[in-house]
């Protein structure tokens, strides 16, 4: 998709969210969501059907609209500004792999995304990578989603913000994610048009159960992680793998440890370098050895496996077996 910047700055709704040790562009680009965009320093997306554009600076981040904005606490609670995230750091094991993919991923946080929207991403991500996610999401709300924004303007400045204000405009249009109820009157073709495949039918099946509220998303929330994943795991096309990013990335439930295919390797090549583990014995490994807040380590294993540029000398592989004798810091 090509972008252009032209035109004049409008009037619009601007804050800047003061929060140290956040780094943008990794939260935005490890795989947790599948719709932002990077133009030049700042990140465009969608919130709900609310366009918002970022801008990541020294004092925080800058974050502006479009349309009229009284009460932001919709973007914080988005973007997780004010978790503590060096209290949850301090919960990781104290080795040398976790050391590694902090120092390389410093700052990344956790999302709390729409779960509807972040269960029917991941249901598309079934065997596909990250690049051909987005163009299956961009292709579904494209053509089905609502427009909220249309050549609208970068944020106006924010009192007490010394950078710059933006002087341009990105001349695009950003859709709202369809509704299950949306997505549940259209037939099968109508999805396999956007590029989805075979994914088509559990996503169908999906919007229609949420629509018609055999499966009640809101519920989750209020259940235990072993009830809540088995819950999401009805749905046609959700194994325990999707089950884990839904209830991680939308809920809020830090004990969830995603394991595909990265963070396999990560904890093969890490932590069981000389000898090959069994997808059963990893899976309970990751459960016992990473703390409560599993899933946030499984983010930063996730990130630096694949970001990193030189493998690190098998020497910094740290062997499983020590498990018993690890310390916190």
């Amino acid at each position: 998709m090509g972008w252009k910047m032209v035109g004049k700055m409008n009037p619009g709704s601007a804050i800047l969210l003061p929060v140290r040790d956040y780094h943008l562009a990794a939260t935005l680009d490890s795989g947790q969501v599948f719709r932002w965009q990077r133009i030049e320093n700042s990140w465009y997306g969608v919130v709900g059907k609310q366009w918002v554009h970022l801008t990541q600076t020294p004092e925080g981040i800058r974050a502006g609209t479009d349309t009229p904005v009284e009460n932001w606490d919709w973007l914080r609670r988005f973007l997780q500004t004010e978790m503590d995230l060096a209290a949850i750091l301090k919960t990781f094991p104290d080795d040398e792999p976790m050391r590694q993919a902090v120092a390389a991923c410093r700052g990344l946080r956790l999302l709390r995304q729409d779960p509807w929207e972040c269960l029917a991403s991941f249901i598309l991500s079934s065997t596909k990578q990250i690049v051909q996610i987005r163009q299956i999401v961009a292709h579904l709300c494209k053509q089905y989603g609502e427009p909220c924004h249309r050549a609208t303007p970068t944020s106006p400045p924010v009192e007490g913000d010394p950078s710059p204000a933006e002087t341009t405009t990105a001349n695009l249009v950003l859709h709202a994610f369809p509704t299950p109820q949306r997505i549940a009157t259209l037939s099968e073709a109508d999805l396999r048009s956007c590029r989805m495949g075979f994914r088509a039918p559990s996503l169908l099946a999906a919007a229609r159960q949420i629509a018609d509220r055999s499966l009640d998303l809101e519920r989750i929330r209020q259940l235990d992680h072993a009830a809540a994943r088995a819950e999401l795991m009805r749905l046609r096309g959700v194994g325990g793998k999707i089950a884990d990013c839904v209830l991680l990335f939308a809920y809020g439930f830090d004990t969830a440890f995603p394991v595909d295919v990265w963070v396999e390797r990560a904890l093969q090549e890490l932590y069981f370098p000389r000898r090959r583990a069994s997808e059963q014995r990893l899976r309970t490994f990751a459960a016992t050895y990473f703390g409560p807040h599993a899933g946030y380590a499984q983010q930063y294993l996730f990130h630096y496996m694949r970001t990193r540029k030189n493998p690190p000398p098998a020497s910094h592989s740290f062997t499983a077996t020590t498990t018993s004798r690890r310390t916190r810091r």
